[in-house]
């Protein structure tokens, strides 16, 4: 379909957008379609069930929701309801129980009283305080998916220690592992210790502890992996050193000169390969089909072999998305009214439009184009837009226009896009809100941006 609409055939895109993508997606193996919309229906059943739950027990938005609603099922409120009563029981705060489901969600279907709470009983049991072991726990929730009582002791104290020497003022270096040379509890443990001291922070450092990941696993192929990165000028307080880390541990010297030699054999030069690897380590991931495929992508949205190279050396990330999520955000836009010469502009301009979800890009488009009147030429020219948040920014902003038009401040015609959307806070603030004499008229436009009723006085 993608191709054909490219290559010209605008009707049968147009048809083809009143039906449901996903629908398009199922009728492809019309043998297996009963089975597949069954499977369709349950899981949208669980996914909406799961984002209300997290939304209305714990107060998370629903963006964040429908985050993690994409890692864990929820039936039904039973098995979450017993696992947040027996952490609430154990002193742990509404603010901790979210980021223990934010970061480990898989716990809400655990066994609160055969699997979790005899692991609570067991760490009270050799000393830990109620807020000693919210405060642990939240930190590093994935301890209470390990089985063995050992194992916990291990972890849970490692990251005490971790916590407890970062609360002071001095740098405090790590006791010694006593564990057995060469186990892997003690390689983790020596290795979470080394990245420690080179900066790495809490909260890239210690689900490393419990992660499947070979990472931390190893002795001499982590030194000299580690050694690398360094080398390489990679931050430690960054994720960014934390992915070329784990990029470098899992590709041979080999594999890395064969990758590197396939973007070069592209047209890359091997300084920009490595110049990409520093903007998005993960990037040396991606397969050689997954490369070309993308590419092809890109030349049916009418861009040159040169543009596609530029493109992909200032966004590297956009290499990693799937087709289905590139077919779609195209198809869309192209369902909304853009050319496919549009297209060509919008991704020479901001290439990770790509990478966004068909829903966001529409609600973006409607409320530039219908509710605020600008044209589709402006959205083309202005093309971050599609990055920025609705709710925390394009409409707080748009809010502000419509206030001053409506006073007949700003004339009968929108200003252009890019000043109003594309500005900083505070030049935006500057330009259409704190040049007015009129200190009431000031205040009643910040309370439009801010989203604030005025008290009358």
């Amino acid at each position: 379909m993608f191709s054909l609409i490219l290559h010209g055939r605008r009707s049968i895109e147009l048809q083809l957008c009143r039906n449901s993508i996903d629908l398009v997606n199922l009728l492809r193996n019309a043998s297996a379609f009963s089975s597949d919309v069954s499977s369709l229906q349950g899981g949208r059943k669980g996914k909406t069930f799961t984002v209300s739950y997290l939304v209305h027990s714990l107060g998370l938005t629903r963006k964040l929701s429908e985050t993690i609603s994409t890692k864990v099922n929820l039936e039904d409120k039973g098995n979450p309801d017993s696992v947040l009563s027996l952490l609430r029981s154990h002193g742990f705060t509404d603010s901790q129980l979210s980021s223990i489901v934010t970061n480990y969600p898989r716990l809400l279907t655990a066994d609160a009283e055969g699997s979790l709470s005899p692991k609570l009983k067991f760490l009270k049991s050799r000393g830990a305080s109620s807020s000693e072991l919210s405060e642990t726990l939240s930190k590093v929730p994935r301890i209470l998916g390990v089985k063995k009582e050992k194992s916990i002791s291990v972890y849970y104290d490692f990251v005490r220690d971790v916590i407890e020497a970062d609360k002071s003022s001095k740098y405090v270096k790590l006791r010694p592992s006593s564990l057995p040379h060469g186990s892997q509890q003690e390689n983790k443990l020596r290795n979470v210790s080394a990245l420690r001291d080179l900066g790495v922070p809490q909260r890239l450092l210690l689900p490393l502890l419990i992660s499947d990941h070979q990472l931390l696993c190893g002795n001499e192929k982590f030194k000299e992996s580690l050694k690398k990165v360094v080398e390489m000028g990679f931050d430690p307080t960054t994720s960014k050193f934390v992915k070329a880390l784990r990029i470098v541990q899992r590709y041979s010297s080999k594999a890395v000169e064969d990758k590197v030699s396939f973007y070069v054999e592209l047209g890359f030069d091997v300084k920009d390969v490595w110049a990409m690897f520093k903007k998005y380590p993960p990037f040396l991931n991606n397969s050689e089909k997954k490369v070309t495929q993308m590419i092809e992508t890109l030349k049916m949205c009418g861009l040159q072999e040169d543009e596609i190279l530029s493109l992909i050396e200032k966004f590297p990330q956009c290499i990693s998305y799937s087709e289905e999520k590139m077919e779609k955000a195209i198809d869309t836009l192209l369902c909304l009214g853009f050319s496919t010469g549009d297209l060509t502009v919008i991704l020479k301009r901001f290439p990770q439009f790509i990478g966004l979800s068909a829903e966001s890009l529409k609600e973006k488009t409607e409320f530039l184009v219908k509710e605020m009147n600008w044209p589709l030429k402006a959205v083309v020219s202005t093309p971050a837009v599609f990055g920025y948040s609705l709710e925390k920014r394009t409409v707080p902003r748009c809010n502000v226009l419509k206030a001053l038009m409506t006073k007949g401040l700003l004339g009968s015609e929108l200003p252009t896009m890019s000043p109003v959307l594309a500005t900083a806070d505070e030049a935006f603030l500057n330009k259409y809100v704190r040049k007015h004499n009129d200190k009431k008229l000031v205040a009643e436009l910040m309370a439009t941006f801010t989203g604030k009723k005025r008290k009358n006085k």
